[in-house]
């Protein structure tokens, strides 16, 4: 498991473009517009609704930019999602580069899970290797941190209910902006009950 997520690390970060630096001061401005949907400080208080505070820039630029992809693309290329297609349609690179900075400088608040399934603790840790579900801990790391030079995300402390819908949309293949497709073989393993517990684990992470 460990050789895996060293091989996937590397990989991913081959394959990763150079991204500049933005500027978090200028980002702050230009996020009024998203605070409606994802809070003031990036710490969304809508569960559908993806906290940002803290999460890795690199990882916010891809969403972004794969974001606008699929509206210039009419759905041929990136993420495809109709109310963020709209948001990030005229954002130039740098707009993108500067909302990255900002909200991955904000800290993320913390979410107070009222049960946590011991199925989801057990699949993030150790899989299933009689179904081939590789475990999350592989490439999210033991608190959900993930890394950002891999592109992959910081999952904990997410709300439940985004995470779901994105499980959900990866196994439907709704969603196929993963990393060589990682995601959509993973969550196609997964049945309700598995991405219920999951969800519920790693919204309590810390």
């Amino acid at each position: 498991m460990k050789k895996l997520a060293i091989v996937l690390s590397a990989v991913a970060t081959i394959s990763s473009p150079a991204i500049a630096e933005g500027n978090a001061e200028a980002g702050k401005t230009k996020a009024i517009v998203c605070s409606a949907c994802h809070g003031v400080d990036g710490n969304s208080m809508i569960n559908m609704y993806p906290k940002l505070a803290g999460q890795h820039a690199s990882y916010l630029e891809k969403q972004l930019i794969d974001f606008r992809s699929a509206i210039k693309t009419g759905g041929k290329e990136g993420r495809i999602d109709p109310i963020m297609g709209g948001m990030s349609f005229t954002l130039t690179d740098q707009d993108i580069e500067d909302l990255s900075a900002f909200y991955a400088s904000q800290i993320q608040q913390p979410i107070d899970v009222n049960s946590v399934p011991e199925l989801g603790e057990t699949l993030y840790k150790a899989g299933d290797s009689s179904r081939g579900i590789t475990a999350c801990i592989a490439c999210h790391g033991p608190d959900g941190k993930g890394v950002g030079l891999a592109g992959f995300p910081m999952i904990g402390g997410q709300h439940a209910n985004y995470i779901k819908i994105q499980l959900n949309k990866f196994k439907d293949t709704n969603r196929n902006n993963d990393l060589n497709g990682m995601m959509q073989a993973t969550s196609q393993k997964l049945n309700d009950t598995d991405i219920e517990a999951l969800s519920q684990y790693i919204s309590d992470l810390k």
